[in-house]
C-alpha cells in the first residue's frame, strides 16, 4: 500500500520500490481496499529487502512500514541518507468477520496514506 500511494502522489519526484522479510502473495484483502481508491496492485508482486541488500542498492530514503516487533530486523542499507520506521498492523493479522477484516484494512489503508501524505508535505 505504501509503495502505491508514494508511487501515485510523488512517483515524478522518487523512485519507489518495496520488499518485504518474507515476500509472499499480495493480501486479498489490501487488493480489495486499494481498488477501492481506483488503485490496482493486483499485479503487484512481493520482492525480498534482502535481494536488495544483497544487490547493494542505495537510497535516500527507506521507510519502515513493519510491526514494531520485527523492526530490529530490518537491515540496515548502506548510504541511506535517512531511514524512518512508521509501523502498521499487518494487514494479514487482522481477525474478525469479512467485514470486520475489511474495515481493519482500509484504516491501515488510509492510516498508511495519511501518513505518507503528511510526509511528502514535508517537501512543499
Amino acid at each position: 500500500m505504501a509503495e502505491a500511494f508514494l508511487s501515485e502522489s510523488a512517483g515524478d519526484r522518487f523512485d519507489v520500490e518495496s520488499a518485504g522479510l518474507e515476500p509472499r502473495e499480495i493480501n486479498k484483502l489490501v487488493i480489495e481496499v486499494m481498488e477501492e481508491m481506483n488503485i490496482d496492485i493486483s499485479e503487484n508482486t512481493s520482492d525480498s529487502i534482502f535481494d536488495f541488500y544483497k544487490e547493494g542498492r542505495l537510497y535516500d530514503f527507506v521507510i519502515s512500514v513493519c510491526d514494531e516487533s520485527i523492526e530490529s530486523q530490518c537491515p540496515i542499507f548502506p548510504g541511506i541518507t535517512q531511514r524512518l520506521h512508521w509501523p502498521f498492523p499487518d494487514p494479514s493479522s487482522v481477525v474478525g468477520s469479512d467485514e470486520e477484516k475489511l474495515s481493519k484494512v482500509r484504516k491501515i489503508r488510509d492510516d498508511i496514506h495519511n501518513r505518507i501524505m503528511s510526509w511528502l508535505n514535508t517537501f512543499a
